[in-house]
Order: C-alpha cells, then sequence, then structure tokens
C-alpha cells in the first residue's frame, strides 16, 4: 500500500483480536521505521520499550483503566523519553556518529560543546517537553509503517504515568512513560471499524501566506 492510503485505511483500534499475532519480519519493520525517523540532532532522547511479558502487559491494562488494547494487541510498545539529557548521553551520541561518519576530532569537540551548551540552557520542565516531542515522532512513525502493511495500530494517552514507571522500573533507568502504541489486528466485533474517518476540508486545515 502507498502511506497515504495506509493512512485512510487505519483508524484507532479499540478492540484487538487477541488470536491473531505478528510476524518477526512484520514487527522489524516497524521497529526499523520507528528507529529511522527524524529526531531533533538525531539524538533519540528517549527508549522505546517492547512489552512481551503476559503478566506484566496485565499489570499494565489495569493502570490503563482497563483499556484492552494492553493485552489483546500482538505487540505493545511504551514509549519513554529521558528524564535527564546529560553530558554522559551526549558524549555518547557524539562518539556514535564519529564511528559511522568519521570527522577531525575539533569538528567532534565543536559538535558536541554545541549540543551540551543547547541542553544546558533548558529548564527541567523545558527538557521534559523537548524530550515529549520526540517521542511523538518516533509514534507518528509506528503508525504510519504499520497502517503501510495493513497493521492495525493504536496511541494510547490514557493511563497512570507514575503505575506505569514503578512497574516497568522507569525511574531507575532516568526514563518516564510517555505514550503507548499498541499494534496487531482489528477485532470483527470492534464498532469503529465502520465509521468513517472525521478530518477537516483540506481547505480549512492548509492556508497558504
Amino acid at each position: 500500500m502507498k502511506i497515504v492510503d495506509g493512512l485512510k485505511w487505519r483508524y484507532a483500534v479499540k478492540k484487538f483480536d487477541p488470536t491473531k499475532k505478528l510476524t518477526t519480519e512484520q514487527i522489524n519493520y516497524v521497529k526499523e521505521a520507528i528507529n529511522f525517523i527524524p529526531s531533533s540532532y538525531g539524538l533519540q532522547p528517549y527508549k522505546v520499550l517492547e512489552i512481551t511479558d503476559p503478566q506484566i502487559r496485565a499489570k499494565l491494562k489495569e493502570a490503563a483503566y482497563g483499556q484492552t488494547q494492553l493485552t489483546d494487541a500482538a505487540h505493545v510498545f511504551v514509549f519513554a523519553s529521558f528524564t535527564d539529557y546529560n553530558p554522559a548521553k551526549v558524549e555518547e551520541f557524539v562518539n556514535l556518529t564519529a564511528q559511522i561518519n568519521p570527522m577531525p576530532k575539533e569538528n567532534s569537540d565543536g559538535f558536541k560543546n554545541y549540543l551540551n551548551s543547547m541542553i544546558a540552557g533548558m529548564s527541567n520542565e523545558q527538557l521534559a517537553i523537548w524530550t515529549a516531542k520526540q517521542v511523538y515522532i518516533a509514534l507518528g512513525s509506528m503508525i504510519a509503517a504499520a497502517s503501510e502493511i495493513e497493521i492495525d495500530s493504536a496511541a494510547m494517552e490514557g493511563f497512570d504515568k507514575a503505575k506505569f514507571d514503578e512497574i516497568l522500573g522507569l525511574k531507575e533507568k532516568g526514563l518516564a512513560s510517555a505514550v503507548i502504541g499498541a499494534i496487531g489486528y482489528r477485532s470483527p466485533e470492534d464498532q469503529n471499524q465502520f465509521l468513517k474517518k472525521v478530518r477537516k476540508p483540506m481547505d480549512q486545515l492548509f492556508e497558504t501566506i
């Protein structure tokens, strides 16, 4: 499918079919899309957790107010942003950059100093907003890639983030849960699939200046 056709086809699944699974190839396709989507400076200031343990998924369902997507979807991702993006993480990123695209040390040092200065200029609140924005770009790539190969998806914000962080041990890792991405196949019982998609007319959404 073309990506626009896929996005027209998809909808926010409320009820997945728990009997239908995804292949490793399908999951890897979506994961590659998440990995290769752009982020600010290419830093990817987040981690994507794949939740495969049924017991943990059951606990997360409870912390998500009983939403069945957590247990019924074929695959569940929890997107978590770093709560502190420190010089050690910048150093790690610059070293990775130098391995992939070798550059003179002075260029590497200049890039590192710039990133550290930019991040140091943010308050804790600004840093949290910035990292969360990057997470949503990654989530969008998950939705687009899944729809392109006719895999259903649901993006979910309705959950107790503090409980998620506790269940997944995120605080100790310097992470905070931001949003959930569930993928799989829609249940025949999900009535939302029969509704027409509601979007603004193009001339209302776009304005030429």
